[in-house]
């Protein structure tokens, strides 16, 4: 299959984050195989689309628990430890696999509709899961959620993500749309050395470990008092020195921050979430001077409540000024790699997050017939990018193309029937209630 999509405006997402105008992107066999102005662009014979907005490369959502469509709203008042135990918990013991691939169906929607091509998804019950990715058309990167709680020990959960990782291989499906990888929920849930022992499986099959780390002042208090940090605790029981995501790391130290920059850990960054939940607001600018990989996450929808990666870096770029009290400290370009290449950075993979040479063709087109862009797509560069990051959002979001799969056509997906989905959450949200 061979696409040429045509736009006034192109944004790649190189670490310039340049702007070209009047350019192509060409997409064969799922690939990327060009990117450039129009007049520069080698002979195509594929399919050629004229567009009329602007393309960039699907969003990455490096933290979500997606299936939680099915609880959005429950326990919306109450502080992280207090909507976890009393409202999460107690509703996510009852949910069957089939209610997690109802759930994540509609997540896979939701964040399709918003430019999410991708998510990092850390849950249960996985066939399903990425069965409801594929029949969307998303990518997934599945964390297999681990914990150690009675009824809940750890090493069944590992052994098992374990098996399917050697089976299938750490990717599959159609254009690799599926990743496996470990989750081990935190360090206050799972001891220190089975930490160590998940995170040398992880090594040994070059696979993602993502867990939660620091996101609340209270959660981590017995490690912090042991160890003097979580990210020292996991220095110091070789966790770290693999592909190691950190989700929210909101509370850590200059000397935390060293640490990750030293073994290369990515940061996903979920600032409605811990706006939301009051957990606390991330060193963002501390991370990326000290060159940290960070992208964006939503978390559940049921602790931000959307899948709106447009909405975090807005938010993302806000937090970042009024903490630092400098409005340079986020610009607009930076706000868009974050929730792009950045993403891709924070997972460790180099196929996902730019239009570049090599890359999958994850595409989205973004409609310029808004108020957003009166000011034309002639304007200074700065000009454009400022009015998508800031103006614009999901609800200009028009086409989205995954390895060059039309699954996104005039805002609505094209693979799964998007009230179909609707009703399915609603049926288990009302025996869930």
């Amino acid at each position: 299959m061979s696409l040429r999509l045509h736009a006034p405006v192109v944004l790649p997402c190189d670490p310039s984050c340049a702007v070209l105008r009047d350019a192509v992107v060409d997409v064969v066999d799922g690939r990327v195989a060009h990117v450039g102005p129009a007049a520069d662009a080698p002979a195509f014979d594929g399919e050629v689309r004229r567009l009329t907005g602007i393309l960039i490369p699907g969003l990455v959502n490096t933290h979500a628990h997606s299936p939680m469509v099915v609880l959005r709203g429950l326990g919306g008042d109450l502080p992280l430890l207090r909507w976890l135990r009393e409202a999460m918990w107690p509703a996510e013991a009852r949910m069957t696999a089939s209610d997690i691939g109802a759930g994540m169906l509609l997540g896979a929607v939701e964040m399709l509709r918003n430019g999410v091509t991708t998510s990092s998804e850390m849950y249960f019950h996985g066939p399903e899961l990425t069965d409801a990715v594929l029949r969307a058309g998303s990518r997934v990167v599945f964390g297999a959620a681990i914990m150690d709680l009675p009824g809940m020990p750890w090493r069944p959960m590992t052994d098992e993500i374990t098996r399917w990782i050697d089976a299938d291989g750490l990717r599959f499906g159609p254009h690799e749309r599926v990743e496996l990888s470990y989750g081990p929920h935190s360090a206050y849930l799972i001891q220190p050395e089975a930490l160590g022992e998940i995170a040398g499986l992880a090594r040994d099959r070059g696979a993602l470990l993502q867990l939660h780390v620091a996101e609340s002042p209270e959660e981590d208090v017995d490690q912090r008092a042991a160890h003097g940090s979580v990210p020292q605790l996991l220095e110091r029981y070789g966790v770290l020195g693999g592909r190691v995501l950190s989700a929210h790391s909101v509370h850590l130290s200059p000397e935390d921050v060293g640490i990750y920059a030293r073994h290369r850990v990515g940061v996903a960054h979920c600032p409605g979430s811990n706006t939301k939940l009051a957990s606390g607001i991330a060193p963002l600018r501390s991370y990326l001077d000290a060159g940290v990989p960070v992208g964006l996450g939503t978390d559940g929808p049921a602790s931000n409540d959307d899948l709106d990666l447009f909405e975090e870096a807005r938010l993302a770029a806000l937090l970042a000024r009024v903490t630092a009290m400098d409005a340079t400290a986020m610009r607009a370009a930076d706000a868009l790699l974050l929730a792009t290449r950045g993403g891709a950075e924070a997972l460790g993979r180099d196929d996902l997050g730019a239009l570049e040479v090599g890359r999958w063709g994850d595409v989205v087109h973004v409609d310029v017939d808004d108020p957003a862009f009166a000011t034309g797509l002639d304007a200074p560069d700065d000009q454009v990018l400022a009015n998508l990051v800031w103006a614009s959002g999901t609800r200009r979001v028009k086409d989205v193309w995954v390895a060059g799969e039309h699954v996104v056509a005039d805002g609505e997906t094209t693979l799964v029937d998007r009230r179909e989905a609707q009703a399915g959450v609603t049926a288990v949200s009302r025996r869930l209630r």
